[in-house]
């Protein structure tokens, strides 16, 4: 029984920060490429970030870039989203995702096999 469950949204001020976290159970952690997606009201699901299985390599979306960071831990199967110097633009119901294969750098969510649930990060100005 696959599982990744989020935690960390919330509602933050402009320039703040928030740490996403997804612990993911249920599959050899190991063995996924893990990617951060983030879906706003009336706009489709895009890409913000990706790393690889052996979090060697990470590939993030130009609008999130040098601000938010991906990482993961392989002992505690969890992956983890620093998001920093956050904006309005940046609010939406952020998705983790698991996938097979070694491809890190794919920006699609088609080829991803499991979802979080989402969480809600807001931010004010």
């Amino acid at each position: 029984q696959v599982q990744l469950v989020e935690s960390g949204g919330g509602l933050v001020q402009a320039g703040g920060s928030l740490r996403l976290s997804c612990v993911v159970s249920g599959l050899p952690f190991t063995s996924y490429v893990m990617g951060w997606f983030r879906q706003a009201p009336g706009k489709e699901r895009e890409f913000v970030a990706t790393i690889s299985r052996s979090a060697d390599r990470t590939n993030y979306a130009n609008s999130v870039k040098g601000r938010f960071t991906i990482s993961r831990d392989n002992t505690k199967n969890t992956v983890v989203l620093q998001m920093n110097m956050l904006n309005p633009e940046d609010t939406a119901v952020y998705y983790c995702a698991a996938k097979t294969g070694a491809t890190y750098y794919s920006t699609s969510a088609g080829p991803y096999d499991y979802w979080g649930q989402g969480t809600q990060v807001t931010v004010s100005s």
